[in-house]
């Protein structure tokens, strides 16, 4: 056997090879990238939910105060429990939402 057959032996396998592998590359960074705008996308609609929640919440609580300044509404327990209960878990989830922020940092 000659180098130049030598070298056709090994360079041809080679170079598929290395083709192929390029191909793979290529197409697992295009499935990277894809799924990066998925996470992109599903991060924005956590703050539209969230930010959505929030509203709600503050809506409830506006509700809620300007009902009880009615003189002739006659508020009863479950509208004092039910405005207790909404600041409570948005203070709940103020604190978990900092508590994520801090642990992102560090």
């Amino acid at each position: 056997m000659d180098i130049i057959t030598a070298v056709f032996a090994i360079g041809i396998p080679s170079t598929f090879t290395g083709f192929c592998f390029w191909c793979l590359e290529k197409k697992m960074e295009r499935r990277q990238t894809e799924q990066d705008k998925k996470d992109e996308a599903r991060k924005q609609n956590e703050i539209i939910v969230l930010k959505g929640v929030n509203a709600a919440i503050a809506l409830g609580e506006a509700t809620a105060r300007a009902v009880q300044r009615i003189p002739d509404a006659n508020c009863n327990g479950d509208m004092h429990t039910a405005l207790a209960y909404a600041e409570k878990i948005k203070h709940e989830q103020k604190d978990f939402l900092t508590e994520q922020s801090i642990d992102a940092i560090y």
